[in-house]
């Protein structure tokens, strides 16, 4: 009698949350479930608590000095090689897109060249927005005035709710660009996209910690990052007006920056509209440097 072959059984993805470079579990143990577009279970995925918010905030914390201390051009390196990792894993990403989210082929195709596209030209503004955004003001007196931008610190962003993949890369570049460090937050119909892309970073030389991803629930998770006090600035995507609200009221008591950003026409986030220059800005504080000029007189008398 012939043996039969015994079954093997798939070793299925965890997904965790992406936190200092590691990908821990929740520490509360919690967990949420992705459904595809025909209510087939797809995986369990992490929800993530408010001390893993707080873990978040302090790997970036201690993350954000060296990142900000990097050169423009060596920015623009990694975010490029972000680019190139995420191109050689573009067939697992659509095909994601495609058995995750029910997304057609050619438009998964579409997405992921976006993204894919999206990183290239944020790396292209990492040595040139502050030639852009910085000046040499005038003065009425023998000094150099110059103004130039600075990133602002540890940024927490709420990542839009459609484009799975391209919506994140969005939410990412512009803030991570100029030096700030992030924390963010992924409540969307398939946010195991999002640890998928946690694992191209992970790949391609950014520091552990400079980029954190948390998958759960905003109302959870909204209040605390607004109270925080070591959290520097907010950015919201397709945020309610409940949302808005508690974070205004509870952002003013540590003077953080909050932007909301709009959702392009039609959720749409492939157009030109939803990549700017000017969304590195709300993630920027600008110094202003006086240095004195010397007279004529006073050089000639050097020598």
């Amino acid at each position: 009698m012939a043996k039969s072959t015994p079954t093997r059984l798939r070793v299925l993805k965890t997904f965790k949350l992406y936190i200092g470079g590691a990908f821990p579990r929740t520490e509360s143990g919690r967990f949420l479930q992705e459904h595809n577009p025909k209510g087939q279970l797809v995986a369990n995925f992490c929800r993530a608590s408010r001390k893993d918010l707080r873990n978040s905030v302090v790997a970036a914390r201690k993350a954000q000095p060296g990142w900000a201390g990097r050169t423009p051009f060596n920015r623009a390196q990694i975010l490029y090689r972000m680019a190139e990792v995420l191109e050689s894993r573009r067939e697992s990403f659509e095909s994601a897109l495609a058995e995750r989210a029910g997304i057609k082929s050619a438009d998964a195709q579409a997405e992921v060249d976006a993204a894919i596209d999206r990183l290239v030209w944020y790396a292209g503004w990492a040595d040139k927005f502050v030639q852009i955004m910085g000046t040499t003001n005038p003065v009425a007196s023998p000094h150099f005035n110059i103004t130039s931008p600075e990133p602002t610190g540890v940024v927490t962003a709420f990542a839009p709710r459609s484009a799975p993949l391209l919506g994140l890369i969005t939410a990412i570049a512009p803030v991570i660009v100029s030096g700030n460090a992030l924390v963010l937050v992924v409540e969307n119909e398939h946010p195991s996209i999002a640890i998928d892309l946690a694992e191209v970073f992970h790949c391609s030389d950014l520091p552990g910690g400079v980029v954190n991803i948390l998958t759960g629930l905003r109302e959870e998770l909204v209040p605390h990052a607004a109270k925080h006090m070591d959290i520097d600035a907010i950015a919201t995507f397709d945020a309610t007006d409940e949302e808005r609200r508690l974070i205004a009221l509870e952002a003013a008591e540590s003077v953080k920056r909050v932007h909301n950003f709009e959702s392009p026409a039609k959720h749409d986030w492939a157009q030109a509209s939803a990549q700017s220059p000017y969304n590195i800005l709300p993630f920027v504080e600008f110094k202003t440097a006086w240095h004195p000029i010397e007279s004529g007189a006073a050089m000639g008398a050097k020598y």
